[in-house]
Order: C-alpha cells, then sequence, then structure tokens
C-alpha cells in the first residue's frame, strides 16, 4: 500500500504533509529528528491518512493537498482536529 499523510506536529502545531509505503516506520523516524524539513518542529502525531493502491495516487493526493483550494479542503475536513 501507499499512504499519503498528514502529521501535527505536538510543538508549535504546524502541519506535515507528506507519502510513504511504511506510515508507522515513516512516523517514527520524523519523531526521531531523521528528517530535516521536520526535525524543527518535531514531535508530531498522525492525525489523517489515506491508503491507495498505487505509488501514483498517493503522489497526486499529497500533491493536491499542497495547492491552495487543497489547504482549504483539509481545514474543511479536519475542522474538529485543527481545532484541539
Amino acid at each position: 500500500m501507499f499512504y499519503f499523510y498528514i502529521l501535527r506536529s505536538l510543538k508549535n502545531k504546524k502541519l506535515y504533509l507528506g507519502q510513504t509505503t511504511d506510515l508507522k516506520e515513516r512516523l517514527i523516524s520524523h519523531n526521531n529528528l531523521e528528517n530535516k524539513a521536520t526535525k524543527p518542529n518535531a514531535p508530531y502525531e498522525l492525525i489523517f491518512y489515506s491508503a491507495f493502491n498505487n505509488q501514483k495516487d498517493a503522489i497526486n493526493c499529497e500533491q493536491y493537498f499542497k495547492t491552495t483550494p487543497g489547504w482549504k479542503r483539509l481545514r474543511r475536513m479536519l475542522i474538529n482536529t485543527l481545532s484541539m
């Protein structure tokens, strides 16, 4: 499986979007400061993920949610989670 995921920093509530084939290992690597892009805002919690049979679909999903309409949709989808 291929996963699109959203992490939220427990430090400052910033969101990080990504895609991977191993969701558990990817979260561990983010929280172990192994990723340069997420290291300053660690630790993270997983707040959303979608599974795909095809890697291209997971990448397309990530790319969409990184656009302005995608961020707006994300905020609507996760309105209760993001208000916590």
